[in-house]
């Protein structure tokens, strides 16, 4: 595959060509068993698991370009993905024959053919994450959501996370040493609500830095208790310093939610 995305053709001992198409793959996967979602040495990954399931049915070499790079333990409800392939038996039974193969972890949704320029990291416009916290002791949440007992504010919570909607270098939320070229995100949606017995904060942006999803839960947790204030957690954005924020929650209550996409990387223009 090319880095650009860029159209590859495979030339055969007869001469003949064959050019290799595009497909975008839903997923959903939890993320407990993994070491994240990206390939490591030693460790199993999602990212693996996925390119050695296609590779095998697909009979030819496969490499996955995942929508973005889960950390160890976190979650996807919605995952999206590429490859290309020279194969044209690509459609509803490879998911059938897919899921068959893979762990019980990871699931395929869909698999469909779309533009061969069509990326999905680069061409995702909105990304969505919920991050899950119970406040009282559950067995069966113990995996999914992150125990935090003391009272909070929500009201508290909110008025800060709204101050993220205006804000743009979130680099007091990413870990430190990230290679990135800016740090420079567009926040728009972020807020806390309570459902069922969860409390649970919906963010959306262009893009996410590593670990900027937990730090931020982690430093709005601090708001909540009434260790800062609003007017402490305004300067934190303003610092562009990650060790002014609170420390990151654990990754086990955190999901990749949504991924979205302009129509027009769609062979047939649909949404």
């Amino acid at each position: 595959m090319l880095a650009d995305g860029s159209l590859k053709l495979a030339i055969f001992a007869n001469q003949k060509y064959h050019f290799y198409l595009r497909f975008f793959i839903e997923l959903a996967y939890n993320g407990k068993p993994f070491h994240g979602w990206q390939i490591q040495p030693n460790a199993e990954s999602v990212e693996a698991t996925l390119e050695n399931g296609l590779s095998l049915l697909l009979k030819e070499p496969v490499d996955v370009v995942g929508a973005g790079r889960t950390d160890t333990g976190v979650h996807a409800c919605f995952m999206v993905a590429h490859f290309d392939s020279l194969s044209q038996e690509i459609n509803g039974d490879l998911v059938h024959r897919l899921n068959s193969f893979l762990p019980n972890s990871v699931v395929v949704y869909r698999i469909y053919q779309v533009q061969n320029n069509a990326h999905a990291r680069f061409d995702a416009t909105v990304r969505t994450y919920h991050y899950k916290i119970t406040q009282r002791k559950n067995p069966f949440l113990t995996d999914w959501a992150y125990e935090f007992k003391p009272t909070l504010d929500l009201d508290l919570m909110n008025q800060a996370a709204q101050l993220l909607l205006s804000h743009i270098n979130f680099k007091c939320f990413s870990r430190s040493n990230t290679d990135v070229k800016t740090f420079n995100c567009n926040i728009s949606q972020a807020e806390w609500l309570i459902q069922d017995d969860l409390l649970l904060f919906v963010v959306s942006a262009d893009r996410f830095l590593r670990n900027m999803v937990r730090a931020l839960v982690g430093t709005l947790l601090e708001v909540g208790v009434g260790k800062i204030e609003i007017k402490d957690f305004k300067n934190i954005l303003d610092s562009e310093n990650r060790s002014e924020a609170g420390a990151s929650v654990p990754a086990h209550g955190l999901y990749l939610v949504d991924i979205k996409y302009p129509k027009n990387i769609y062979p047939d223009d649909r949404q």
